[in-house]
């Protein structure tokens, strides 16, 4: 069930609206189902309606009239709240709707159970599936209603009321979300024929500078030269940053004045402070480049779901966040048949990026530095790079989703599962190409009968599934490119299996053929690179060595 909370100044046009079937065609028997004692008029069941709806509105304006002649009447004075239920649940009886009400109410403050001088209300009933409760904000001793917080209050006794009646549990927020697009934005974008909104176009936009961003000062920098996009910067007398909100270009009120957005009102995690906070973390990473920046991300990411398991939540949803910004990064610099997917994919796990525990930034700079570094870098051509990456990023979702479900984030269980939805579409894109590159490098038969037993000693639990994979040639030519370095292949398949990790991974074969390419990009060993060279007869990966030295590797092998 959801319920939608507003105030007003008319009483009598709040109940000319419940009771209205002409204007109104989806409004059908209009009536009361409860009251605030049980007897108030109602126009619904009368013979003279008309005289029926007045004698209702004086009924419920009676105390604020009272109130109005000790200049005590509150100007907003008409309480409002709509409770519909879910199309899925069952038709209710007027008597269950009635309960529900009194619950409600009295949950909220309006008119708390066993008060006599709780609020004026009544529960009008014109269709199947909802009920609208009017109340007027005076009670009987004159004083204005308690009911501060009155949506989370009356949100925790739906939550009750859905579980004993056996309706459906909607799935519950935590006051972390990003504010919704009112009816007004969502209706202007249609009439000129986009799908999204100018604020969830701005948010996309600022998260994505974040991401990119080393500092707040190149933050504002990268606002300024973003196309469409209009910036208002706010400092203090010193010159210091205070705010700043965004504008698109084009998107005008009435007065054809820019409709201005700060960065809270997209998003709580976009406010000046919170982005500022973040960046100092990032800044502090500067010059820590390394050589490959994308295994490195693809490093850290492996890392989140150990993170995730510890018990330092501060830590925990920092890396969440942290990986936030990787997704809304990797549009940019990932191949244009998978960016719709991966676009979606960051749009959803925005959401899981947030909730009540405070994130420690400063948990999460390796991540952020990588994706900093690889924003600054020529993009990838084979795709490999990003496969590798969402490969490990699919296995934080994961991991993201049972963290949050054992905390009872419900929001955020449901955004991980979408997210990850859009992640394994874009990665069974990305990953075909990349493999089969791999695969035609396989070693000989007498080498991968070799790896073989390698893979059943170091993974028995994963061993069959891993050499049924379609991907196991190109993990057998990654073993045999790293042995031709110098690397122990049984260590580094050790070193790359991680029980929860592959017990998580649809494809186990793909997973450790990312991994095992990322850890023998390292040096070697140099007595063991020795010996692995000359024991080893299989071919290397030719598609990662420059044109020039194939024919000597050939002749070599030969």
């Amino acid at each position: 069930m959801i319920a939608k909370i507003s105030s007003g100044k008319s009483t009598a046009g709040l109940i000319r609206y419940l009771y209205d079937t002409k204007k109104a065609k989806d409004h059908t028997d209009p009536h009361l189902v409860a009251s605030w004692d049980g007897f108030a008029p109602d126009p619904g069941r009368a013979d003279d309606f008309a005289d029926a709806k007045k004698l209702l509105v004086a009924d419920l304006d009676l105390h604020v009239k009272q109130a109005e002649r000790l200049g005590r009447a509150p100007e907003q004075h008409v309480w409002h709240c709509s409770i519909r239920a879910a199309e899925s649940d069952r038709h209710l009886s007027d008597e269950e709707w009635g309960d529900i009400a009194r619950r409600v109410v009295a949950a909220t403050g309006v008119a708390p159970e066993g008060d006599p001088d709780g609020c004026r209300w009544v529960a009008v009933r014109h269709a199947q599936d909802h009920i609208h409760i009017a109340a007027t904000k005076v009670r009987s001793d004159l004083r204005a209603a308690r009911h501060w917080n009155d949506y989370l209050t009356a949100d925790r006794e739906l939550a009750a009321i859905e579980k004993e009646y056996g309706l459906f549990q909607v799935v519950r927020g935590d006051r972390t979300a990003a504010k919704r697009p009112t009816r007004a934005e969502q209706e202007k974008p249609k009439r000129a024929g986009r799908t999204r909104t100018a604020r969830e176009r701005l948010r996309t936009t600022v998260r994505t500078a974040v991401a990119a961003a080393a500092s707040t000062e190149e933050f504002i920098n990268l606002l300024h030269h973003t196309d469409g996009v209009l910036v208002d910067v706010k400092r203090f007398p010193s010159g210091d940053v205070r705010g700043y909100t965004v504008a698109l270009v084009g998107d005008i009120n009435g007065k054809n004045e820019p409709i201005w957005y700060s960065g809270s009102g997209l998003s709580p995690d976009l406010s000046f402070p919170k982005v500022r906070e973040r960046l100092e973390a990032a800044e502090q990473q500067q010059g820590q480049h390394r050589s490959n920046p994308w295994h490195q991300a693809t490093a850290a990411t492996e890392r989140i779901p150990h993170e995730l398991d510890g018990e330092d939540d501060a830590a925990a949803q920092a890396h969440l966040a942290a990986l936030g910004e990787a997704l809304d990064a990797l549009p940019l610099l990932a191949p244009e048949h998978i960016r719709p997917q991966l676009r979606q994919a960051a749009v959803e796990f925005e959401r899981a990026t947030r909730s009540r525990m405070r994130a420690d930034h400063w948990h999460a700079r390796a991540l952020r530095g990588a994706v900093r570094n690889m924003l600054r870098e020529p993009i990838p051509k084979d795709g490999a790079a990003v496969a590798m990456f969402l490969d490990a990023a699919i296995l934080v979702v994961i991991a993201a989703t049972r963290w949050h479900r054992l905390r009872h984030h419900e929001q955020q269980v449901a955004a991980a599962h979408q997210s990850l939805l859009h992640l394994q579409a874009a990665y069974d894109k990305a990953v075909v190409q990349p493999l089969a590159v791999r695969a035609r490098h396989r070693p000989p038969q007498r080498v991968m009968e070799r790896h073989v037993v390698i893979i059943r000693q170091s993974v028995p639990d994963h061993a069959e599934q891993v050499l049924e994979d379609p991907a196991f040639d190109a993990l057998t030519a990654v073993l045999a490119h790293a042995e031709n370095a110098g690397h122990d292949p049984e260590q580094l398949l050790r070193q790359a299996a991680d029980q929860r990790v592959l017990d998580d991974a649809r494809r186990p074969a793909r997973v450790l053929t990312w991994r095992v390419e990322r850890l023998s990009a390292g040096p070697a060993p140099s007595v063991r690179a020795a010996q692995a060279h000359s024991a080893t007869q299989g071919p290397s990966m030719l598609a990662q060595s420059p044109p020039d030295a194939q024919p000597q590797q050939r002749a070599r092998r030969r």
